[in-house]
Order: C-alpha cells, then structure tokens, then sequence
C-alpha cells in the first residue's frame, strides 16, 4: 500500500468515527433558559404554585424531563410549545445550566415538625433514599426532591399514584406512591421540601 492511500484510509476510518459529543455550554443555556424564568423562575427557583424549581436539578434528569416532554411522552400545554423545538444541544445546555446552579438558598422553616416526622417515616418506608440518595438531592437521571417547592411534590405524587405521569421511572414511581394515604402524600411533600 502506498503511503498516500495510507494516508487516505487512515482518514477515511476517522471520518467514519462517531464524533465525541461537545460539552454542554452553560453559557448556551443560560440564555435559552430565559424562556423558562417565567414559570421556573430566575435562576431556576421558583415562586409560581406548582411549578418546580430547576435549580441544582440533576443535569440527566433534567435532560431527560426536557426530552419526554419534547417527544409527548409527557404532557403539559405550557411546556409543549416551548420545548417542540429544542435541539439535542439545546436540551444538553439546559441541563448542565440548570444543574450548575444552587438549589434554593436557605431552609424553610418547619412550622410542622410533627408532619415532617411522619413524613420522614413515610420516606423511610418507601425506600425513597434508595433511588433519591440519603439527602434526596438526587443523582444521574433522578430528581433532587430536598426543598422542592411542597404543593409540586404533592401534585407529582398524585400524578403518579394515579398512573397520569408518564416517561423515566414511571414503574418504579407508580410502585411507590400507589399505596400511599393521602396523609402520608402530604406528609412526605411536606418533609422533603423543608429539608
């Protein structure tokens, strides 16, 4: 073989290589992002009833989330128009900007510790540690549930026990919420968003 046809199928072979994926801008994000600040809330906390804060929000989950609700497998009517067109790298960069920035600052205080206490048995009982990790901040493509806003996470579990949340861990979840009380919901919501 000549040293030019080498030269030619050595670059032929490297063409044919997938190209590694570029890293997430977070700059990018942060700017396309600002097309979510008005449910989300600036710098992903956010102070609309029954919306979640995105702050601190695992990078794999939030992409996850963007791209089932992108595709339909997960509806909402406010969320559809605005992620139909996200590119992959658009989904890419919202995750990492979000998941770079600080969950929300300072804890809540507890004005019900009773209901925190049966809703840290209720958490306990339901292994949610397991997938959540100990300080449920979430990892990879699990949520970060520690001081989400307590109306969301109440709506979030209803949704799942009732089978109407699709997409991501749907089976697991459903597993869990579908036996709970209505107290042990609120007791749970209540717990994990003054963590």
């Amino acid at each position: 073989m000549t040293r030019g046809l080498a030269a030619a199928a050595a670059l032929g072979l490297a063409l044919c290589q997938p190209s590694p994926l570029r890293a997430a801008d977070i700059e990018a994000g942060k700017a396309k992002a600002e097309l979510c600040a008005g449910c989300h809330g600036d710098n992903g906390v956010s102070i609309i009833e029954y919306t979640p804060s995105l702050a601190g929000q695992p990078d794999l989950f939030l992409q996850w989330q963007l791209v089932f609700f992108r595709s339909g497998t997960r509806q909402n009517a406010q969320m559809r128009p605005i992620v139909e067109d996200l590119s992959n790298e658009d989904v890419r960069n919202l995750g990492a900007y979000y998941a770079s920035l600080p969950p929300m600052p300072g804890k809540k205080s507890d004005d019900k510790p009773e209901l925190s206490r049966k809703g840290a048995e209720a958490a306990a009982g339901r292994r949610c540690a397991s997938c959540h990790t100990d300080s449920y901040a979430g990892t990879k493509a699990t949520a970060r549930l520690a001081g989400q806003r307590e109306e969301y996470l109440i709506k979030a579990l209803n949704e799942f026990k009732s089978g109407q949340r699709s997409g991501g861990a749907m089976a697991a979840m459903a597993d869990v919420a579908y036996p709970l009380s209505e107290e042990e919901i609120y007791a749970l919501a209540h717990y994990l968003a003054h963590l």
